[in-house]
């Protein structure tokens, strides 16, 4: 926990895949000659925000924006030459929806990588697992696009698991039309529309990430991010085919409850008019005023029972004949 200290764990890169780890005395002593430094902070940390506030050198309104409590959408601005980057991953943590996405704020230079999260973000300890390891980046170039690709890692299950469930509710509406269905699409294109929310920007932030004209970015770097955007325009077409066949689910299900109503409809309106002349007679017969013809008569009773059945007969008919029904 970084409490009010803010310092989740800090590294000096060698160059070669590795690091040294330090602590808060080896950030203050550090210089750019004994290679990159690599500080990762909890933005709500007292410690923190005061260090990059007060002893970075990033000017106040940069701070600010990276110490900001709710991490703003995917971008990338050029200041001096260094980078403020925002980028976005989906939400691991337990309890979380995966599109209640997560965010990871940086300062990039030639010498410095400073990255803020607010919430658990697994991105910042694999970084860290690959430099113990000897396998991490080499250069802060290196950092942003290893960083960005493994942001995308974890949207590949979830992407899928939203194309299985449209593939599941297509085959469920073919075979059953259940009304109940419109929920889960509903739930679907929302989470689809979320996660393309903030993954649509970050495309267009890695995109231009490539062609800022700072002095440590070389062309090598330049492909590696361009691959990295390229991806993330992949999982963005994807999002986009997701949502579009939710969509069309959604209008076919709404189709066959809109069919279903106007079958009742047109069968309630049939009865409706096959009882209209009956209910006339039974309606004319029924008033009790002088003058009613068969009041006197015994079989009147059994005439008129007779005579509202074969009307119904008579007008079913005249419908069939003029194709009404």
């Amino acid at each position: 926990m970084a409490g009010t200290d803010g310092l989740l764990f800090a590294y000096v890169l060698d160059g070669a895949g590795g690091g040294r780890e330090v602590d808060w005395a080896g950030i203050e002593q550090w210089r750019p000659s004994d290679g990159v430094l690599w500080v990762h902070l909890d933005r709500t940390g007292e410690r923190a925000s005061g260090w990059l506030t007060d002893e970075t050198g990033i000017d106040p309104a940069t701070a600010q924006t990276l110490l900001m409590p709710v991490a703003n959408r995917p971008r990338v601005q050029r200041i001096g030459d260094g980078l403020l980057v925002v980028l976005r991953g989906v939400n691991l943590n337990p309890g979380s929806d995966p599109d209640d996405m997560v965010g990871v704020h940086m300062w990039i230079d030639a010498g410095r990588i400073i990255t803020l999260r607010r919430r658990r973000l697994m991105v910042g300890v694999e970084l860290r697992d690959l430099l113990v390891a000897g396998a991490g980046p080499k250069r802060p170039s290196d950092f942003v696009a290893e960083l960005a690709g493994r942001l995308l890692e974890p949207m590949i299950p979830v992407i899928s698991d939203l194309d299985d469930a449209v593939d599941r509710l297509q085959a469920e509406l073919l075979d059953s039309g259940k009304s109940e269905l419109r929920a889960e699409l509903r739930d679907i294109r929302q989470e689809a529309i979320n996660l393309r929310r903030y993954l649509a920007p970050q495309r267009d932030a890695l995109s231009r990430f490539q062609t800022e004209q700072v002095s440590w970015l070389s062309d090598l770097d330049r492909a590696f991010l361009r691959e990295t955007a390229d991806r993330t325009l992949r999982f963005v077409e994807d999002l986009d085919s997701v949502r579009e066949r939710a969509a069309i689910a959604q209008d076919e299900l709404n189709n066959q409850v809109n069919d279903q109503m106007n079958r009742t409809m047109y069968l309630l309106t049939v009865v409706a008019a096959l009882l209209l002349p009956p209910s006339l007679l039974t309606g004319l017969f029924g008033i009790n005023v002088a003058g009613m013809p068969g009041t006197e008569t015994g079989w009147a009773f059994a005439a008129i029972a007779v005579l509202i059945p074969v009307l119904a007969v008579v007008e079913f008919a005249a419908l069939r004949w003029l194709k009404l029904i």
